[in-house]
């Protein structure tokens, strides 16, 4: 079985010396899980179990253990090959979408000056062309629709302003700001279950392994109506998740704790954290403003070049006289026009969703914080909860001092240092009359 990507990133981050409730919290994973990929990680990569005087277990790796992982296992070498190419294949979709509308511009304008040209030219036309009458409209036509894809084509000063554009904070180039205007920048909240259950232990942590139901109301999205939320009923996948214990106040106050989130590898400071999960708002676009006004503009030429082009060979003669590159556009008008429908309706459709979509959020993000000011509120029964909680609050630290077995070391020799540890302990002792 390959060891799990998220149990090993959450080892390096905290240092490759961890226990079951550091990694559960780090990665936000289910406990069961967590220690079940702990052990076949430590098996697969050669780290050592360090068992505490008390019986609390540490888990201690090489910091290369990455490396033996992948040499053991081809599947993990595979996927970080496929990873790094797929990285460039999908840099080369994104950046598709701007190379073919230009592509698909330059294509029809070029189609619409030779059928031009050949309109005049069939007319016989000689005082206009000399007068740079017809002959001279496709010229200027390629001079007033070329601006729109190279900015500052016929400019000095708009062209100094584009580089120093380019060498400011703009994240993406212009093809894949086009890809960005067409589809967006994918979801924000794509790691929303994991903020949460990260969240979620994070506050479990920072009250040393006890809370009450109102501390995780906010972190949540359903807290049930009547009865359920009365029960605390939406407390139960948190209980599920992190192997935690309901205990009943005298008053009938329930309040819980979790053993496993108690017991760390090393001692750590409170973390910094949200006062409730907020989900990210959808954003339109990464692109600059001017990115974004380019690609629409690109999209709005991309379409009336269709129309007009759409008029001049409706008909089917003019494609078939002149052949070339006329016959070849007039070919594939079908896919170019569609192209351009999709430039302008794909946008337009998702901005209208992205609206709807927000909306949801924000009333999502409103009721989560609405929880968090109940909570900040503090009234003398949500205190007395508090209070009550803490009482279960503690903190297990696995030091590498007090540790009654590792498996770094012979078995023998660890009993020998036992012993020796022990009778120092007795002289201690036995010197200071106790």
């Amino acid at each position: 079985m390959t060891p799990n990507p998220g149990i090993m990133r959450a080892v390096e981050q905290l240092g490759y010396r961890v226990t079951v409730g550091d990694v559960a919290s780090q990665a936000g994973l289910d406990v069961k899980i967590a220690e079940r990929e702990l052990l076949a990680l430590s098996a697969e990569a050669g780290g050592h179990l360090q068992v505490s005087e008390s019986g609390e277990i540490a888990y201690l790796f090489q910091r290369n253990f990455r490396d033996v992982i992948r040499n053991k296992y081809f599947k993990l070498r595979l996927q970080e090959s496929w990873s790094r190419i797929w990285g460039v294949l999908f840099y080369l979709i994104r950046v598709s979408f701007g190379i073919l509308i230009i592509a698909s511009i330059v294509l029809m304008l070029l189609a619409v000056i030779v059928i031009s040209i050949a309109l005049s030219s069939s007319r016989g036309d000689n005082d206009s062309r000399d007068d740079g009458g017809m002959v001279f409209m496709p010229n200027l036509w390629v001079g007033d629709w070329f601006w729109i894809f190279t900015p500052g084509y016929r400019d000095d000063r708009s062209h100094e302003k584009k580089r120093r554009l380019s060498n400011g904070d703009r994240q993406m180039n212009f093809l894949e700001a086009v890809f960005s205007f067409l589809f967006g920048d994918g979801n924000p909240n794509a790691d929303l279950e994991e903020r949460r259950w990260k969240s979620i232990a994070t506050v479990i942590r920072n009250n040393g392994g006890a809370v009450v139901a109102e501390q995780i109301a906010p972190y949540l999205d359903d807290l049930g109506t009547g009865f359920k939320q009365e029960y605390e009923d939406y407390m139960l996948p948190v209980l599920t998740r992190f192997n935690g214990r309901p205990e009943v106040s005298p008053e009938g106050q329930i309040v819980y704790y979790f053993p496993e989130l108690q017991v760390t590898a090393r001692q750590s400071k409170t973390q910094a954290l949200a006062a409730y999960l907020k989900e990210l708002p959808y954003r339109f676009s990464q692109a600059s403003s001017g990115q974004k006004v380019i690609a629409a503009g690109l999209g709005g030429v991309n379409l009336v070049l269709a129309l007009v082009l759409w008029s001049l060979l409706r008909d089917g003669t003019i494609a078939a006289q002149l052949g070339g590159l006329v016959a070849f556009v007039s070919g594939i008008f079908p896919v170019l026009l569609g192209y351009g429908l999709g430039f302008v309706a794909i946008p337009l459709i998702r901005y209208f969703w992205i609206q709807q979509r927000n909306r949801k959020i924000e009333a999502r993000n409103e009721k989560r914080q609405q929880y968090a000011v109940i909570l900040n509120e503090s009234n003398p029964v949500l205190q007395h909860k508090l209070t009550f909680a803490h009482q279960f609050a503690a903190t297990t630290v696995v030091d590498e001092k007090d540790l009654a077995y590792s498996t770094e070391t012979d078995l023998t020799e660890q009993e020998l240092l036992r012993s020796d540890k022990i009778d120092a302990e007795w002289e201690r002792r036995l010197e200071s009359g106790s």
